[in-house]
């Protein structure tokens, strides 16, 4: 009989057990070898898999690796985060504005969102001047703090004991350095705990507004020697309009896709944003390349670059949510009603809220 320890995937691993079952030795060593073979196929397909990957550039890796695991695995509950759907709509900054730019605005349709740079006073004693929250690591924080609001069913979350596993938790590099992600999560931690936000909206007679500080309390062990626990838990705290706007408005996203997407704070918004649009509408829906500039075109001076971005990123998209059902055209991009699976969410006993 041929040597089966070559063969370790548990669906294979079974049929071994089921032939050995055969009464017959010549048919039972036809299935033995017909499944060694299909093993050893997997294996060189294994490998050659992990040679493309080792090719790639980071960011196609993260993509390819997670386009893998979507074929093995079904969307789960834990793969699910949450994030507060305005930010679908009206995100932060892409890349670090300067110190002296203390506000940032963004508007989409009747509906806007002001982001204020706060102060504290830093280590020396001097009053410290924070940056507005920029970038993918702002909004992978945020994404972190809300769902562990929404899972703990408090405005108050508590989370690691030392900051490098807070950036663990993430699913991000612990590594330091001037412009590794340790620094870049505590300087956009400092910028979300300090900044407050300002959501307005208009409509004929009719005007809306909402400004709180997005962080109420904060306190948190800074360390990052994760052998070194601190004395207490760190703790967040959402502020109360915060926590109870997120109860109604939390938008779920698939932790995967949002890992994948982690290099990039625009295809992040246009993921939140394309998830967002497509399960809250029951028709299809063209938006032309005005609003979509006006809402994700930040640091291009010519649309036609714009849109050359544009297709490129929700190309990278569409790599991660094949079923997603939205297309790009001249005039814009149209959206068709998408359920859950078409972006990988299990199901759910709450469907996605509109802002």
């Amino acid at each position: 009989m041929p040597d089966t320890s070559i063969v370790k995937d548990a669906d294979l691993r079974k049929r071994l057990r089921d032939a050995s079952r055969f009464k017959l030795p010549a048919v039972r060593e036809v299935e033995v070898r017909q499944i060694i073979a299909e093993q050893v196929a997997r294996n060189a397909e294994s490998t050659a898999r992990e040679v493309e990957l080792s090719a790639m550039p980071r960011e196609k890796r993260r993509r390819a690796l997670t386009h893998d695991h979507f074929l093995q695995e079904h969307p789960r509950p834990a793969d699910i985060r949450h994030l507060h759907s305005v930010l679908a709509i009206c995100g932060l900054p892409y890349k670090r504005p300067p110190i002296d730019l203390r506000d940032f605005r963004r508007k989409q349709g009747n509906m806007g969102i002001m982001v204020q740079a706060g102060t504290s006073l830093g280590p020396d004693g001097a009053w410290l001047e924070h940056t507005l929250p920029f970038g993918p690591k702002a909004r992978l924080i945020l994404i972190h703090l809300c769902s562990e609001a929404i899972r703990q069913k408090s405005p108050t979350v508590e989370i690691a004991d030392t900051f490098t596993a807070f950036v663990r938790e993430m699913g991000l590099s612990d590594s330091g350095g001037k412009k590794g992600p340790l620094t870049a999560c505590k300087e956009q931690l400092n910028a979300l705990a300090h900044c407050s936000i300002r959501i307005s909206s208009t409509e004929p007679n009719k005007m809306k507004a909402n400004q709180f500080f997005l962080i109420e309390d904060i306190d948190m062990w800074l360390s990052t020697d994760s052998h070194r626990e601190s004395r207490w838990r760190s703790t967040v705290t959402f502020s109360s309009v915060m926590f109870e706007n997120l109860k109604v408005h939390a938008l779920p996203v698939n932790l995967h896709v949002a890992s994948a997407l982690q290099g990039s704070a625009r295809k992040l918004d246009i993921y939140f944003w394309l998830g967002w649009r497509m399960y809250n509408i029951s028709a299809p829906l063209t938006i032309s390349w005005g609003p979509l500039t006006e809402q994700f075109g930040s640091g291009f001076s010519r649309q036609r670059d714009f849109k050359a971005k544009f297709i490129e990123e929700t190309t990278h998209i569409k790599e991660l949510l094949p079923e997603a059902p939205f297309k790009l055209t001249e005039s814009g991009i149209i959206l068709q009603p998408a359920d859950l699976g078409a972006l990988r969410l299990p199901l759910m006993r709450k469907s996605l809220k509109k802002v």
